[in-house]
């Protein structure tokens, strides 16, 4: 149940779908503006809009601005005929407004303006982060998965214990994958490097109330270097995996597992080793075909790690070790050159990640950055060359999780490094992708890019780190209205008018019935945590264990193309995952640097 001022609104949409309330529908970020960026609204109706738009502010109720609204094409995948856009981007007083109707009063939700709008606002996503700890749980104060793991295909007998506890669960469920935690590490990491003012220290490395003088995004992306050591602790040794689908047994608290490896409930769970061949305990196999992948991009997070904790935290011997491992994982590598993928047991849904020479750039470029031995600069050099406009970008639709990571953060660790002619190869690979993006965002109103498969949100953040490192990269701003209308989408500029993001902010429209056993049991909200988003209608019906449980929200505004639901039933648009949150930070980031 959505508490009273979420229900209202909801109840009014529903109003409005039925002719008997507001016609007229107005979509805006609802988290906020920067004074000086592009502001524009979406507005949407069943019949032509012949009036004029005011701008109104929060505290006085006076009128500050008024502006016409501009008809645009809408799209055939919507429910509504008429599309409008208000453009109040020279509006830069700070405050709070409202966006109305001049004579209907039809009102938006609160317009935020302010230099701060984004400011700290990824400590919000690294709380969603600490509730995502394995072991050592600082959200619920608990200890999980002490059985951590069992080995399979490994160099020692299957079922021998070795230690993998640690990591983060990767969604609703209590799985754990190299694939999306080395990303998440990364990302972290670089965000930082880029972006170090944009973070605060309010937690100690536990992730427990109080500051520890080490920023917090540091302290997170030490639970995941701790973790990617452990499954590297020996030089021809990866973990990839903990656990498989056999953790999908409903509901549950991760202390009180009751998921079943062959060693009892909430006991020992399998590790799968990366051997770079195809791997499945039973039915469902995997195409693995090697491991460089999981081997580059966690080497590209131990060579960042090593350069931040030498130079910024003073620790010269943890820096040698996150080196070295670096070096050793690199070699890995290379010598099994090839895309490990994620297992599965008794259903056929993993990550089928197919790319791996995107993610040898990433670490050879960093190992460069760190060591200045040439020979990572040369292999760097080739792997971009290989890696090229390799993406997602330019497919309507692919399999889950093919092209990870969705941005290939190698391309702008390499610029730095490369004579003029080189850096002008890697930002037209940049360059490529997003115009791809902004050739499918003109077939719709809101000028969204990205295809609706499954984690499009998680394809939108890296649309957007894409365009802001293409523009650190060469200075070129052409990008920046169309990143900010991807950004005004994840924040309500949608057909449902919600965020994606839970509890942000915490008084509109965000996701509430999220698919989690943190809400299925303890009815606890966790801010930060970005929702898969909205899929093909095609891709929603085709899910095997799909309902909605109570009646759909955003009935008026679903359609025949793209859904969403904020709804516990829906694990395809509707569960937080912890890749998507952590590939948002060095957004967020770079939004509160830019105040």
């Amino acid at each position: 149940m959505k508490p009273l001022y979420l229900t209202i609104f909801c109840i009014c949409q529903l109003f409005q779908a039925a002719g008997n309330f507001e016609e007229i529908h107005i979509r805006i970020n609802q988290l906020g503006y920067l004074p000086h960026e592009s502001k524009i609204a979406l507005v949407f109706s069943k019949s032509p809009i012949k009036e004029k738009f005011i701008l109104v502010s929060n505290k006085d109720k006076r009128i500050v601005a008024t502006y016409n609204p501009e008809k645009i094409k809408a799209s055939d995948w919507d429910t509504y005929e008429y599309y409008y856009e208000v453009d109040f981007s020279a509006f830069t007083e700070e405050g709070r407004y409202t966006l109305q109707t001049k004579k209907t009063a039809h009102t938006s939700q609160n317009i935020i303006i302010s230099k701060n709008s984004y400011l700290y606002k990824s400590e919000k996503l690294l709380a969603f982060m600490r509730q995502q700890r394995c072991g050592y749980n600082p959200f619920f104060d608990i200890v999980c998965h002490q059985g951590d793991g069992r080995s399979f295909y490994g160099p020692m007998p299957d079922s021998t214990f070795v230690d993998a506890t640690g990591g983060w669960h990767d969604a609703g469920d209590q799985l754990k994958y190299l694939i999306t935690s080395s990303y998440a590490t990364a990302h972290m990491l670089k965000a930082y490097e880029l972006f170090p003012k944009a973070f605060t220290d309010s937690v100690n490395h536990l992730g427990q109330t109080g500051p520890n003088g080490i920023v917090d995004v540091l302290d997170e992306a030490k639970w995941g270097l701790d973790w990617i050591l452990k499954l590297h602790s020996q030089s021809d040794q990866l973990i990839h995996q903990i656990a498989d689908d056999r953790d999908h047994r409903g509901w549950k608290m991760p202390d009180k597992d009751n998921s079943d490896y062959g060693w009892g409930p909430n006991s020992f769970r399998v590790a799968y080793f990366a051997t770079g061949e195809p791997q499945g305990l039973n039915e469902y196999k995997s195409e693995a075909t090697g491991v460089s992948n999981l081997a580059g991009r966690s080497a590209a997070a131990m060579a960042i790690a090593a350069r931040i904790w030498k130079k910024d935290l003073n620790d010269s011997i943890f820096s040698a070790i996150l080196l070295k491992a670096a070096k050793s994982l690199y070699k890995l590598g290379k010598d099994k050159r090839g895309f490990q993928q994620g297992n599965s047991y008794g259903a056929p849904y993993r990550y089928s990640e197919k790319t791996w020479a995107d993610d040898m750039e990433w670490g050879a470029a960093e190992l460069y950055k760190s060591t200045k031995n040439r020979k990572y600069l040369e292999d760097a050099k080739q792997y971009a060359i290989e890696a090229n406009t390799v993406s997602w970008m330019p497919y309507d639709s692919v399999p889950h999780y093919e092209f990870y990571p969705f941005v290939n953060i190698g391309h702008f660790a390499l610029y730095e490094h490369v004579d003029a002619k080189f850096k002008n190869t890697l930002a037209s690979f940049y360059k490529s992708g997003i115009e791809d993006n902004i050739k499918r965002g003109n077939t719709n109103p809101y000028n969204i890019g990205v295809p609706f498969i499954w984690c499009s949100n998680n394809l939108l953040t890296s649309l957007i780190t894409q365009g802001i490192l293409y523009e650190k990269m060469t200075g070129d701003k052409t990008y920046s209205k169309f990143m900010i209308e991807q950004r005004d989408w994840l924040f309500g500029r949608n057909p449902w008018g919600t965020t994606m993001f839970t509890k942000m902010p915490s008084d509109g429209e965000y996701p509430y019935d999220v698919h989690t056993s943190t809400w299925a049991l303890g009815k606890k909200q966790v801010p930060g945590g970005l929702v898969d988003g909205p899929v093909y209608s095609s891709i929603f019906k085709s899910l095997k264990g799909l309902h909605l449980n109570e009646p759909d929200e955003f009935a008026a505004f679903q359609n025949n193309f793209v859904v969403y639901h904020d709804d516990i039933g829906d694990y395809s648009t509707n569960e937080p995952t912890m890749d998507g949150t952590a590939g948002s930070i060095l957004m967020m980031a770079y939004w509160a640097s830019n105040q």
